[in-house]
């Protein structure tokens, strides 16, 4: 799941808060009416239309100024990693913040003013743009930016201090770690690693949950203060107010998610009946039941939220897909340039130039305006010698034109050539709204841009390598079923994960999940929907394990993943319709194709200016989200799983 970095204009829209979704041109339910006139309503003189427009053109020229700069900094800070970058980063972003929080504020004064769509849904942007909305009273909004720093802090900081467990560690993974103090990247690799016992795994696993107990108090007042923050914008609580950011009444989009997630749970079943049965041949009965939740701890991940790393161990036999694509790569484009030497001033003559300039023919064979020249001078492709960088993946639109960047280090192997697709997709997607007002230069919903970069990463199989010469023939469809093994132990595993997440904050806002049940309620949800437990029994209330996962001390909304996990598969197979292609979905590479550009090409054009489902439309045919294109995409691999899973107790 590859993040990209929005425009740091549009950031500020959002105050800080990552991708944002369109809102009603209504209010969402009743729920979202002002209980309580706003300062413009109680003046003698009612806001008029008129004042609506001025408001909103002072809101874009301010945004767009100091998105700008925001953007700059951001962009130094983590290519120029110091003091002084950092410090002037959060003052930028302090800044972009501030004006988030003071517009948003403001668009809620206009609540009741008759206005027309296109107004009301850029009031909309601003009013819905915050993840947490602090209170008008002062105390409380420096209380709840301290408490949202600290919880932040907290994770960033969290650590397991062991030296029997870092021992193993330098052992089974790096020779060369120094100290015991071991973080969740540590952690999480020892999960990962089959050749690692069960007992370390779980050591590992309750170790990184001990850095969450101490949120928990932290927590629970931040709720109290984000809560109030949502009523005096006209929200029964945040949760509400999250909902409502989807084009639809807040309780329809909660029952929308349980509508798409019931489409998909009968192959996350199978997948689920498979997996358990294979982990209870290798570590056997005492550690995995045959008819109980799977231990958290066993799917090699620290959240059993992708289950990759345990592929060895549960792959079909003979089925892997029977590609070397690092070694493809590296025939094709040359070899990685050597850790050490400077960066060329030609950064095309690099073999990871020249992969990124590949990518980019996906796009333009597709209809896509090529890149401009300041992308190849401006984005950071290899990691630097001379100074520290953020080497994450991330795609970059500095303003909101065509200043259009990405910033990772490249390396010559099949995974990152897959992430340069999808992270360009972000780039384009960015350079096609770019026409649009500030306040629609985003995707249609939170998850449509993810969707984006992931639809085009689909279209990179074997069928797109043996046009490009990187293979001579596509394997034998006997391979196919390990391929989507492979691919389903990330994307169809994850997708309980990215439901529940938000389940359980929206209880917890509303008040349905009390304080003092915050543990019992997250593993009741992830029993529910995941069908994983703890390894020894219930985690009582002293332990607060939902703080482990770093997008709930971080106040990151989640829903955007599983949405984008069921459009990218939607966004394929209708393009693939439109192409022509009749064979096999998972088959499909819709590359060189100017009939599907075409439609993409006008959805992305869009932004957020029309609600989600007239956007989804313009591909689909339809505005409503389906699920069954990933039942369509692993569908010879559903047929293999319930082929392995006859006579096995499913379900838990």
């Amino acid at each position: 799941m590859s993040p990209f970095t929005l425009s740091r204009t549009m950031t500020a829209l959002l105050a800080c808060s990552a991708l944002s979704l369109a809102a009603c041109s209504k209010p969402a339910d009743d729920s979202a009416k002002s209980t309580a006139a706003s300062p413009a309503m109680s003046a003698e003189a009612k806001p008029t239309t008129a004042d609506v427009d001025a408001f909103l053109a002072r809101a874009e020229k301010e945004l767009l100024a100091a998105g700008l700069e925001s953007g700059r900094a951001a962009w130094i800070a983590q290519n120029f990693i110091t003091e002084d970058t950092e410090a002037l980063n959060a003052a930028a972003g302090e800044k972009v913040t501030a004006l988030g929080v003071k517009f948003a504020t403001e668009a809620a004064t206009f609540n009741e003013v008759q206005v027309s769509a296109d107004q009301r849904r850029k009031l909309d942007k601003l009013r819905l743009g915050l993840t947490l909305a602090a209170p008008a009273d002062a105390a409380k909004n420096k209380e709840l930016a301290e408490l949202s720093a600290e919880l932040d802090g907290m994770y960033g900081k969290g650590e397991f201090n062991d030296k029997a467990l870092a021992d193993v560690f330098r052992a089974k993974i790096d020779a060369g770690y120094k100290g015991d103090a071991l973080g969740v990247t540590e952690l999480g690799l020892m999960l990962g690693n089959l050749e690692i016992s069960a007992e370390d795994k779980l050591k590992a696993w309750k170790g990184w949950h001990t850095i969450s107990p101490t949120m928990r108090p932290k927590y629970q007042r931040m709720v109290e203060i984000a809560n109030e923050g949502a009523k005096e914008l006209g929200f029964a609580d945040t949760g509400a107010m999250w909902r409502a950011k989807y084009d639809m009444p807040a309780d329809d989009f909660a029952k929308e998610l349980d509508r798409l997630w019931g489409q998909v749970k009968p192959l996350y079943d199978s997948l689920h009946c498979h997996v358990r049965t294979k982990l209870n041949a290798h570590y056997g009965d005492s550690v995995v039941a045959k008819d109980k939740p799977i231990p958290a701890h066993l799917l090699g991940n620290m959240w059993a939220q992708e289950w990759g790393s345990i592929y060895d161990l549960v792959k079909p036999e003979g089925m892997d897909s029977g590609i070397n694509l690092d070694k493809a790569l590296r025939a094709k484009f040359g070899e990685p340039k050597p850790a050490g030497e400077p960066t060329p001033k030609d950064i095309m003559s690099t073999a990871e130039g020249k992969m990124v300039k590949q990518a980019e023919t996906f796009f333009t064979s597709l209809g896509f305006e090529p890149l401009p020249d300041t992308f190849w001078k401006r984005s950071l492709f290899l990691k630097p010698n001379d100074r520290n960088a953020v080497c994450h993946a991330s795609a970059w639109d500095l303003d909101n034109k065509d200043d259009l960047r990405i910033k990772m280090c490249i390396q010559v192997n099949a995974e990152d050539f897959v992430t340069i697709h999808h992270e360009l997709g972000h780039n384009f997607y960015q350079r096609a709204y770019k026409a649009q007002p500030l306040f629609y230069l985003e995707g249609a919903n939170d998850g449509f841009h993810e969707a984006i970069g992931d639809t085009i990463a689909l279209s990179t199989g074997p069928g797109y390598l043996k046009n490009l010469g990187l293979i001579e023939q596509e394997p034998d469809a006997s391979k196919d079923v390990g391929l989507l093994m492979q691919k389903a132990l990330d994307s169809v595993g994850f997708l309980p994960f990215g439901l529940l997440i938000d389940q359980w904050r929206w209880q917890v806002f509303s008040g349905q999940i009390k304080p003092e049940d915050y543990n019992k309620g997250w593993w009741a949800l992830r029993t529910k929907y995941q069908g994983i437990a703890p390894a020894e029994g219930e985690r009582g209330e002293e332990f607060f394990d939902a703080g482990a996962k770093y997008h709930v001390p971080g106040n990151t909304p989640y829903t955007r993943y599983f949405l984008a996990r069921i459009l990218q598969f939607q966004f394929h197979r209708d393009l693939c319709k439109a192409a022509g292609y009749e064979g096999p979905l998972h088959r499909c590479s819709i590359y060189g194709n100017k009939v599907a550009g075409e439609k993409l090409i006008k959805m992305l054009e869009t932004g957020s200016s029309k609600p989600w489902q007239e956007a989804l439309a313009m591909v689909s045919g339809k505005g409503e989200m389906d699920a069954t294109a990933i039942l369509d995409y692993f569908a010879p691999l559903k047929a293999y799983l319930d082929e392995q899973n006859k006579g096995q107790q499913c379900g838990w």
